[in-house]
């Protein structure tokens, strides 16, 4: 995987007004259908969901690292780009999960893990076991949104992969991120985006969203998550859009990394 400055966009040709109002139509059924879902996370009967989650996660991490190895390493080995001139490392995995991303790390790297879910603690633990090459500082339960445990400036990587798409306020997590990196460090991406207009996945992307925000724990397939990126002021980007071999709800994929 070769990155280069990025200088394209998805193509925004759209569906045809009367697909735009099918869609709309239907998913707006969708909503109504998840309506009972929504009351109900609004009064908390949802809150045990995020106990269950983090075994539902660390499963479909197993299988989205096996099929998205090879891409995972290549995007990984630009991190030799960023070591300070003394020391290790320094490395903060936001949205750290069960830690799928400890295997691509160079050895001897200070890893910081930040996640709002702290039932995601023991996935992690046996992923710390398993990566003893890196030397692992502290989990911090917080959101992206809040990264005020974390100093400014004081760290050479920051990481998201698949946590984008799930975040409340994407600009404010990207201004967190350069508020920790220090100048000429890195934020690394790797996230699902929403499709080309013209396309079926599209469609389906907004009709079934509803649904796919629930099973998902917050996760939204209809995000343009590149833009924030291109906005958020970093002085170089690498980025590309990729369609994984995946499900094709998140087939369309952006990956790369931008520097403060």
């Amino acid at each position: 995987m070769t990155f280069h400055k990025n200088t394209s966009t998805v193509k925004n040709s759209g569906l045809s007004v009367k697909m735009t109002l099918i869609m709309n139509a239907c998913a707006f059924l969708c909503k109504v259908l998840t309506l009972p879902l929504h009351v109900a996370e609004l009064i908390g009967l949802l809150s045990f969901y995020k106990r269950v989650i983090p075994v539902m996660i660390y499963k479909i991490t197993l299988a989205y690292n096996y099929i998205m190895n090879e891409k995972k390493g290549e995007l990984f080995r630009n991190l030799s780009k960023f070591y300070p001139t003394k020391g290790s490392l320094r490395i903060l995995e936001v949205g750290c999960g069960s830690g799928a991303n400890f295997e691509h790390y160079p050895t001897g790297c200070r890893i910081t893990c930040i996640d709002p879910n702290p039932h995601f603690k023991n996935y992690l633990e046996k992923s710390m076991a398993k990566n003893d090459h890196l030397v692992y500082d502290s989990f911090i339960v917080a959101s992206g949104e809040n990264l005020q445990a974390v100093e400014e400036n004081s760290l050479d990587v920051v990481v998201c992969t698949l946590v984008l798409c799930s975040v409340q306020d994407t600009p404010k997590v990207l201004q967190e991120v350069k508020r920790v990196l220090r100048p000429g460090g890195a934020f690394f991406f790797l996230e699902h985006v929403v499709s080309d207009p013209s396309t079926w996945t599209y469609f389906f992307q907004h009709v079934l969203q509803p649904f796919w925000y629930y099973i998902y724990d917050g996760c939204q397939t209809t995000r343009a998550t590149w833009k924030h990126i291109e906005a958020a002021g970093f002085s170089d980007l690498e980025l590309r859009h990729i369609q994984a071999p995946l499900f094709f709800m998140i087939k369309p994929h952006i990956c790369g990394y931008a520097i403060k």
